[in-house]
């Protein structure tokens, strides 16, 4: 393998730059670790190094052809977060992560989103291995996100981590499936010896959600040639709430009834116990030039969130079924009939006539029944479950130094990983049960099983250019297996009051029955080959193809061509296009569930069915194929002394996007077609939805980024700005059957549009001193569309959407180094306490509160408000 020493100017400042940057604002293009404790001179030896997006040698960020930010794992440590999704957010202005509150499953992994984006389409690694996806769907994931089926990301712990790399550019040709947005690469400390232990706490100016996490690293020898690096963290954080009453519950209230909750619906973040994190990170030389590794994780934690709450007059299947007229009375003796409870007070418990139902000592009482004899107040469902995580990879790496291989790199390795979702409802009914309803249930799990094997390899072939030609190929197999869990009987039975009209199943999340249970498996393999080439000491040039073949939807093939040039010793040019896919998850094809959501005001059960059931059929389903996108990037770099930017535009075509379609409403017509087919319990659907390839978008943006750093103050100063602007355009939807309402509506397609701002940016300064350092960022948030439960803004119904206000916040952190090993810190996420956008009325004049939320769903800087943290490090 040819080497070359020469010093080279463009190189040298690129790297200096970097070297000297540090907060954990950066973003988008140079973050830097340091060891806090640092002094400027040291800042000037530190070169960030990506492994993520070349099979090459390891390059700096300036010398990659394409964007890549990396975040050093003390700078992760500056943030009053302990959730990793918010961890590398603030650090990264085009990626966004809402809050999803009251959104079934999403609520308990929360999905995120890169270059506007959905939560699947960035694939994640973790030491440049492919790590396995969540077993959670989002079926409530805030339109962009409906469907999404991406890794949880949350179960990294920031201790862990040596640095985590963002390659901002479509990679499928050189990873395969998901990496349409890019990738995100997780790199675990290696170190041999030290460690650390941090206590961490914090509360919400409102005083709710306090946190307290504790987390420790320690670094051990193996045998004199290898190490073992072990990171545990342990927190719980307590749920908020941002919500007021809802105004039907402060109408029973002034009514009389006594029953009601102070807040009967609670708009916040889940309570989240026993949140315990385990991940190992080891390596062995197998000498002669090998080296074997292993690393994985453990993780577990128990999430429970909040949910709709029933009215006591209206709810369909518990209270009333024709919206609030009568009372739904269970007739509980077949010989002896019960009478008929008209509901003409604003609380029917004060009312004669239900008193005979509530009363056991009369005839009628003992023999009939309903449901606010149980909950007087009506009742708000819990959700939740216990998400459990484990991932190990095996391989080893090397060089060959004889025979045929002679000089050729490998890495040969193997992966498992399993998420594991068990759900858990209380405060509920079966209403079809009736009076026996138990009032808790464990609906089923869900498990994703993935199984992956690789061989790479990589040699360096001399071709008479400025360095060798880097040739990387290798091949890939990978099974992955989606598992439903049946939930417990009563979960899912069909009572002896269904046919009275008592509604079936645990009421806000009915149980997977036995007949939706089961194990759906896929396999698939690949093989690629990856050539970087420095043509001359100006030009670089890659290209990387991938061929995939699927034994369900079939085979693709895959392309990447980027190239850098450098203009002179501070000016560099680099582009980048690409194809790139994603394939449906076997999750998607294949899962079965019932949602509840809001139906002109009045919450309705609805099925989301597999495309291929026959029920789907009928409505237009069919059986999913990938995502195709083509992309394209130019930018560049300029670097002089200690001043670094990067400027890059990018374009990302996604055809047959894979999202969940609108509810509709099943038809007479409907109903009658599937008994002539054979499809049983029709009648107790009453809306379905399905996963379909159903539009097309373009996304296109610009980040920007720009770091300083300088001596002032008599200390070390670091300045960074970074700045996104995303778009994105729905170019086409697909045409329903004749007769048949559209599968993707125009709702849809304006949140896919307008849901995240199209303007990000922060700027962070970072001073250190001998003894003291200091952060401050300050956060800019776009205009968004502002959305709530019950929105109904759509182009279609102009006048009805609400453009909610650009915001700012700002954060800091002042540290004391007591001693050089113990540092103490406090800080405050959203400083001053920015208010995000509150509910209002929309321009038609239409109320938008009247669910108990403060603010809208969509706000990009969560709802939760101002945040304070204390922290105290010691390292060893």
């Amino acid at each position: 393998m040819k080497h070359n020493n020469k010093y080279h100017p463009v190189a040298h400042a690129v790297k200096y730059a970097i070297a000297t940057t540090f907060a954990l604002g950066i973003a988008s293009g140079a973050a830097v670790a340091q060891e806090e404790s640092d002094t400027a001179s040291k800042e000037q030896n530190i070169e960030k190094i990506a492994v993520v997006g070349s099979r090459s040698a390891p390059r700096s960020i300036g010398d990659s052809p394409v964007p890549v930010d990396i975040i050093g794992g003390d700078e992760l440590a500056k943030s009053g977060s302990s959730d990793m999704l918010n961890m590398i957010t603030t650090a990264v202005p085009s990626l966004n992560v809402h809050s999803n509150p009251i959104s079934d499953a999403a609520t308990l992994i929360r999905p995120a989103n890169l270059r506007g984006l959905s939560a699947d389409s960035t694939l994640i690694l973790t030491n440049g291995k492919r790590r396995h996806k969540a077993s959670v769907i989002a079926f409530l994931g805030g339109g962009i996100n409906d469907g999404a089926q991406g890794a949880d990301i949350s179960v990294i712990p920031g201790i862990a981590l040596k640095q985590v790399e963002i390659l901002r550019d479509g990679a499928a040709a050189q990873y395969g499936s998901d990496a349409i947005a890019g990738v995100i690469n997780f790199v675990l400390k290696d170190a041999a010896d030290g460690g650390s232990f941090e206590v961490k706490h914090g509360e919400y100016y409102e005083g709710d959600g306090t946190s307290t996490e504790y987390a420790a690293n320690i670094g051990m020898p193996l045998t004199d040639d290898g190490f073992v690096n072990i990171s545990a963290q342990y927190k719980n954080s307590d749920a908020t709430s941002r919500s007021v009453q809802r105004a039907d519950a402060l109408g029973f209230i002034a009514a009389g009834n006594n029953f009601i909750a102070p807040i009967t619906q609670v708009w916040g973040s889940p309570e989240i116990k026993d949140d315990i994190t385990i991940f190992v990170n080891s390596g062995l030389d197998l000498g002669n030039g090998g080296e074997a590794y292993m690393f994985g994780n453990y993780s577990e934690r128990d999430v429970t969130g909040g949910f709709y709450y029933r009215n006591p007059h209206n709810r369909p299947g518990v209270f009333s079924n024709d919206g609030g007229e009568t009372l739904l009375v269970a007739q509980l003796d077949p010989n002896i009939a019960c009478p008929t409870v008209n509901i003409t007070s604003g609380n029917v418990l004060d009312q004669a006539d239900y008193a005979l139902i509530a009363d056991p000592n009369t005839a009628v009482g003992q023999n009939c029944f309903a449901f606010n004899e149980l909950f007087p107040g009506g009742f708000t469902p819990t959700f939740g479950g216990n998400v459990t995580d484990t991932a190990l990879a095996i391989g080893t790496k090397g060089e060959f130094k004889d025979g045929w291989f002679k000089d050729i790199m490998y890495d040969f390795s193997g992966s498992v990983g399993r998420n594991e979702s068990t759900y858990k409802m209380t405060n509920t009914v079966n209403a079809s049960l009736g009076p026996e309803s138990p009032t808790e249930f464990n609906p089923g799990k869900y498990i994703q099983l993935e199984k992956t094997f690789s061989a790479d390899f990589v040699k360096f072939v001399p071709a008479g250019l400025y360095e060798d030609l880097t040739v990387a190929f290798g091949a890939q197999w990978t099974e992955e297996s989606f598992e439903v869990v049946a939930g417990d009987v009563a979960s899912f039975a069909v009572g002896p009051y269904v046919d009275q009209g008592f509604s079936i199943g645990s009421n806000g999340f009915p149980g997977f029955k036995p007949e939706d249970a089961g194990v759906y498996t896929r396999r698939n393999y690949a093989a690629y080959v990856d050539m970087e080439a420095e043509v001359s000491e100006a030009l670089l040039l890659g290209l990387a193809l991938r061929y995939e073949d699927y034994d369900t939807f079939g085979d693709t093939t895959n392309y990447k061509l980027t190239g850098q040039y450098r203009l002179n010793d501070d000016w560099a040019l680099r582009a980048s296009t690409s194809s790139g896919f994603r394939a449906p998850t076997v999750g998607q094809s294949n899962v079965s569930n019932v949602q509840t959501n809001l139906e002109s005001g009045v919450l309705v059960d609805s099925a989301l069915l597999p495309p291929t059931n026959p029920i789907s059929l009928q409505l237009g389903g069919q059986e999913l194929t990938p995502e195709e996108s083509t992309s394209y990037a130019f930018g560049m770099v300029y670097s002089y002394n200690s001043f670094f930017v990067t400027l890059d535009y990018y374009n990302i075509e996604v055809t047959d996007r894979i999202s969940q379609s609108s509810k509709i409403n099943l038809t007479d017509a409907d109903r009658d077609a599937l008994r002539a087919a054979g499809v049983r319990n029709i009648d107790s659907i009453q809306q379905v939805s399905f996963f379909t390839n159903d539009f097309d978008t373009t996304t296109q943006g610009i980040d920007l980024v720009a770091n300083y750093a300088m001596d002032i103050l008599n200390g070390r100063g670091t300045f960074s700005l970074a700045y996104n602007w995303n778009e994105t355009e729905v170019d086409r939807i697909s045409t329903p059957p004749e007769g048949r309402p559209a599968i993707t509506g125009p709702d849809k397609v304006s949140r896919l549009e307008n849901d995240l701002p199209n303007h990000r940016a922060t700027l962070s300064w970072n001073q250190s001193w001998d003894d003291w350092s200091f952060f401050a960022r300050a956060n800019y948030y776009g205009e968004y569309q502002g959305v709530h439960v019950d929105w109904v803004g759509s182009p279609a119904e102009p006048g009805t959407e609400v453009n909610a206000a650009a915001k700012v916040t700002f954060d800091a952190e002042v540290s004391y180094y007591v001693t050089d090993n113990f540092v103490l810190a406090a800080g405050a996420q959203n400083l001053f306490d920015a208010e995000p956008e509150k509910l209002q009325l929309t321009q038609a004049g239409v109320a938008n509160n009247e669910f108990g939320g403060k603010y809208y769903e969509t706000s990009p800087m969560g709802i939760n408000g101002g945040y304070y943290y204390v922290r105290a490090s010691y390292k060893f």
